[in-house]
């Protein structure tokens, strides 16, 4: 099996605003892009024996104007792992590997969330024969301004041996505008290198590229602390590496891109600083520590590059491990880490390319098998936002809210105006239960949840009273409107209400944990009746011939309370592949599309793996094969492998799912800790 042709290519993965990708099969066959799509330029060029070639982006930044680009070097391969993308190139007897590394470590919050990433270069000659080699590398004005019409202002640095070259908007009004496809236009870009007679840094207009082509005197700015328009000047940031001879023995350069946001989140009127600055980190202190830790963090990452693999493996073969690798930097790049003014840790999401809402409940939830895994602790970090916002005056409504704000302004719910029939009331709250109740049995912070059981309680109680037979309302499948009776979003409810009861065991209470136990119960078996549909379950209940994916069913496996039938779960999954379309099995019977995240959920219901690979086996071929070159889509058609909608979005972190399902942590812990429990 070949390697996968990803959709989108991670680059540099940081956070909503620092993540640059490549949307090409190659590196030179476009500019590199923003996760909006946005022009956030790099460029890569070689000098091999006096010839010039490209191994990263475009010369010409103005595409009005014509221009012959050098000769890109040929690509012979790219790999993607969970937290590198190396990039391998071969042209005139030389060899190049370029490796791009956001060290996204969960085990380690401080290295997480230092906004550093790395791109290293190696090069050695294949011919045995020496070379004269120099690299040429650069990242534009673009990556620190929303729109090219908008100015910045440069400075070159030299700190403590290292070539630290600055670049930011001119106006640094932080936190000045909430929104969904925008970039940042607050805070200082950084590209770094370590100081050498070898290396020499620029700050110039884009011309500068054309001067290495033609290997004339490179001409800096005059003035680079001036203003300058992005789109008039296309000011760059370059680095030139003098390599001298190469020969069979690699010689290798670090460059590091970092961006230091000033202020990070506004949450309810306090602006919030990133949570490496939170013990007064300085920012050439943070670059700094970025290359004294590099090999170190290196060999990290590649060890854990190797455990995911493996674990994906295991799970569900190769084309799974794949998946599971394209979604972990995704997962993460989609939020923020931060810490409140009491020192607690928040982790808060974009609602990327969707409405960019903030700490979005239904975002998060089908996010966390990943997190529960690798950092059960960043689960409550995107649980305590909601339920601070829940507790305060300004929530009016008696069930969980949908989001606190909208991307980096978290002051209050936006999502369809408050208005209530906007609301989805089921849906929060039986994910903010699950939630509780999974990180409660993967190792979170127990004594903080308990210390708000009386707001999970009540949505306990909102659940028992209206989840069962839903009235006409939203799910987080929104995109297909209102639907009453909503089967699937039955089974959420009754999860939610299984998940109290677990909570309130975990807590020592056992009477109301079974008392709430026999109600989820209760609840199960009536569901059964009302979804049965001959060999498969109904979308709504009354809706017969009709079917959907109750991919809510596998926190009944997870947490081991077998609420409902096996031979109902085997049922489905006979169902799903029946419907199985070549990019996927649709969500329901509505349309051909699906949604990613959700179908590998539905797949883990399976008892065998070969019924789990079969049913996932198409998402891997709809990132490789489909004519849409974004991150990885959860909202897929499966007929034609086009995107419906969405892009680096968080939920991909339930790709890991199956990994989660496997590894039996939160069933372990509910049987030890819960007994004979279930009513």
């Amino acid at each position: 099996m070949s390697a996968i042709r990803p959709s989108a290519v991670p680059l540099v993965t940081v956070d909503p605003y620092f993540s640059v990708w490549s949307q090409a099969d190659r590196l030179t066959d476009d500019h590199t892009r923003h996760w909006t799509g946005q022009r956030h330029g790099m460029t890569g060029l070689i000098r091999i024996d006096g010839k010039v070639q490209r191994f990263a982006g475009l010369v010409e930044p103005r595409a009005e104007r014509y221009y012959t680009e050098p000769v890109a070097m040929e690509q012979k391969s790219v790999t993607v792992s969970a937290l590198s993308t190396v990039y391998t190139f071969q042209s005139a007897g030389i060899e190049l590997t370029v490796r791009f590394t956001s060290p996204l470590l969960l085990d380690d919050l401080d290295v997480l969330s230092r906004p550093a990433s790395y791109v290293a270069f190696e090069v050695n000659s294949l011919d045995g024969q020496e070379h004269d080699v120099q690299i040429y590398f650069d990242v534009t004005g673009e990556w620190c301004v929303d729109q090219s019409n908008q100015s910045v202002i440069s400075q070159k640095l030299e700190n403590d041996g290292l070539i630290s070259l600055q670049i930011g908007h001119e106006k640094q009004d932080v936190v000045n505008r909430s929104g969904d496809d925008h970039r940042i236009d607050w805070g200082y870009f950084y590209l770094n290198a370590e100081k050498s007679d070898q290396v020499s840094g620029y700050i110039a207009s884009a011309d500068i590229r054309k001067q290495f082509v033609r290997n004339d005197k490179l001409t800096e700015s005059t003035s680079p602390t001036a203003a300058q328009v992005v789109a008039d000047v296309q000011p760059v940031m370059a680095l030139i590496y003098n390599l001298g001879r190469v020969g069979a023995a690699p010689i290798k350069n670090l460059a590091v891109l970092a961006y230091d946001d000033i202020i990070a989140i506004e949450y309810f009127a306090d602006k919030l600083e990133a949570y490496w600055k939170r013990n007064g980190q300085s920012t050439p202190d943070m670059i700094a520590a970025a290359f004294s830790e590099y090999e170190s963090l290196l060999e990290r990452c590649a060890t854990f590059d190797q455990q995911i693999i493996a674990e994906g493996e295991k799970s569900g073969g190769s084309q799974y491990a794949d998946l599971l690798s394209l979604s972990y930097r995704q997962a993460i790049a989609a939020h923020k880490l931060v810490a409140d003014t009491e020192g607690q840790l928040l982790f808060l999401s974009k609602e990327c390319y969707s409405n960019g809402c903030m700490a979005t409940v239904d975002v998060s939830y089908p996010s966390v098998p990943m997190f529960l895994l690798y950092a059960p602790e960043l689960v409550e970090a995107m649980i305590r936002p909601i339920l601070k916002y829940a507790e305060m005056d300004a929530w009016t409504f008696e069930f969980a809210p949908h989001d606190i704000g909208q991307y980096p302004i978290g002051n209050g719910q936006v999502y369809s105006e408050n208005q209530r029939e906007g609301q989805m009331p089921v849906e929060e709250c039986g994910n903010m239960l699950v939630m509780a109740a999974s990180v409660a049995l993967a190792g979170g912070n127990r004594d903080y949840l308990f210390s708000h059981m009386d707001t999970l309680g009540e949505w306990a109680d909102y659940l028992t009273e209206f989840g069962l037979d839903p009235e006409n309302q939203l799910c987080t499948d929104d995109f297909a409107g209102h639907l009453a009776r909503n089967a699937n979003l039955s089974v959420k409810a009754v999860m939610g209400v299984a998940s109290y009861s677990i909570l309130k065991k975990l807590q020592g209470e056992e009477e109301t944990a079974a008392r709430y136990m026999a109600k989820a119960k209760e609840m199960a078996e009536q569901w059964g009746v009302l979804a049965a549909d001959g060999d498969h379950t109904k979308l709504a209940f009354g809706q017969e011939g009709s079917w959907s994916l109750k991919y809510n069913l596998i926190w009944d496996v997870l947490f081991g309370t077998d609420l409902f039938s096996k031979e109902m779960i085997r049922n489905e999954i006979s169902w799903y592949k029946k419907m199985k379309n070549d990019y996927g099995t649709p969500l329901d019977n509505r349309a051909n599309y699906t949604k990613n995240d959700w179908l590998v959920w539905s797949a883990a219901l399976a008892e065998d793996q070969n019924d789990f690979i079969e049913l996932t086996a198409p998402i891997w071929d709809m990132l490789n094969e489909t004519q849409d070159r974004v991150q990885f889509s959860d909202w897929t058609d499966t007929v034609t492998a086009r995107q419906i909608g969405f892009q680096h979005r968080t939920v991909v972190g339930g790709i890991f799912m199956k990994v989660l399902k496997d590894k039996g942590i939160m069933q372990t812990e509910f049987r030890s800790a819960s007994g004979s429990l279930q009513a």
